[in-house]
């Protein structure tokens, strides 16, 4: 139950257990052709998405290192974690990294994004989370995608590395010009992909870019791919997986899995303000995770080692300044009710054990209470 890596699905593990194909074949061809198609539909865009072999941290980095130059400016949303790691590889290449500072476990107003881009002349790119990991707060991709698109020579650029397949996004209609993810996450896979869908907009800023970049050359890619094939060795195993998973989310249909993720969500947070605890991220809590305060007195990360080691149940801690002070409960991709349930048994206990005060069962009744809608 942590937000990456996920569980995977058994047809999807049978289905990367057949015996290897080579890269280059025409058989290899036609799945990616298939698996471009079905990333397109997940990502609701018209346009390329590419397929790397790296973690989504690997496709965070090719969205700065294509499309900027040294000392240019980019705007850098930093409210956890991984928005600090958009400055961080911003600053890695020499790229001036204009840092909108957010408390942890709040979200980013659309105002302070209009400003900044009114008062500083000649930012280049604007890099947010569709949500925070760390913290659990969801960003109003929306709103802030509207905003940039009215400034031609910006481009917009979104870590939805654990939100792609989540909940809505609208990568075309809402103006993003770079939207990247990961396999790991709500796609149902093991870690080793990375994905980043690319505009026409920032295409137009690749051609004057020159920052270096070799293996995450986001323009070889597209070449390679149009001909549906990668520019070096594919993960095909990997691809097999997500060729499974695509057929999946289609037959399911986007609105549906959206539906039953929030319905995850929502059971999982009246489970665990049912047994007194608070949100971190109380004001726009994202429906992938619930990040979760420590009772006063209680370290999260014994909660993360009673629920794992005694029973069974493996979630994530806190990350930086919030370590110790949170614990989080995924409750993305190939997760159902039972589960949620079981996570929260396991988490009454756990508490239980470290001394809290608690009503054995008071969580998991709130959550079978929404489930039961």
């Amino acid at each position: 139950m942590t937000p990456g890596p996920t569980p995977v699905a058994p047809e999807t593990l049978l289905a990367m257990a057949e015996p290897i194909i080579h890269h280059r074949s025409p058989q290899f061809s036609a799945i990616l052709a298939e698996v471009e198609e079905g990333l397109k539909f997940v990502f609701q865009t018209k346009n390329d998405v590419l397929i790397l072999v790296a973690s989504g941290t690997g496709a965070m980095e090719g969205a700065v290192t294509n499309f900027l130059s040294a000392g240019d400016k980019a705007l850098v949303v930093r409210g956890g974690k991984f928005g600090e790691r958009w400055g961080a590889i911003c600053e890695a290449y020499g790229v001036k990294a204009l840092a909108l500072d957010v408390e942890w476990g709040k979200s980013i107003r659309p105002e302070v994004i209009e400003t900044a881009l009114k008062n500083e002349k000649g930012i280049k790119a604007v890099y947010i989370q569709a949500h925070e990991t760390s913290t659990g707060a969801k960003y109003p991709v929306e709103a802030i995608g509207n905003i940039v698109h009215q400034y031609p020579e910006t481009i917009f650029v979104v870590d939805a590395i654990s939100a792609l397949g989540v909940y809505d996004l609208k990568t075309d209609d809402w103006h993003v010009d770079i939207m990247v993810s990961g396999s790991q996450k709500a796609l149902m896979l093991p870690p080793g992909l990375a994905f980043a869908s690319v505009s026409d907009k920032a295409w137009g800023l690749q051609k004057v870019a020159t920052l270096p970049r070799y293996y995450f050359d986001f323009a070889k890619e597209r070449k390679s791919l149009a001909k549906n094939s990668g520019a070096y060795t594919s993960a095909v195993s990997l691809i097999v997986g997500l060729q499974q998973v695509l057929k999946q989310i289609k037959a399911m249909g986007l609105e549906a899995i959206f539906a039953r993720n929030k319905r995850l969500s929502e059971a999982t947070k009246a489970g665990v303000k049912a047994l007194g605890l608070k949100l971190y991220a109380e004001e726009s809590p994202s429906e992938a995770l619930t990040a979760i305060l420590a009772p006063a007195g209680i370290n999260g990360q014994d909660v993360v080692k009673v629920m794992r080691e005694k029973y069974g149940v493996t979630i994530a801690g806190g990350q930086d300044q919030a370590k110790g002070k949170i614990f989080r409960i995924s409750h993305m991709g190939y997760v159902n009710e039972f589960d949620v349930i079981v996570a929260l048994s396991a988490l009454e206990l756990g508490l239980k054990d470290l001394g809290y005060a608690i009503e054995l069962g008071a969580g998991v009744k709130a959550a079978e209470e929404v489930f039961s809608q």
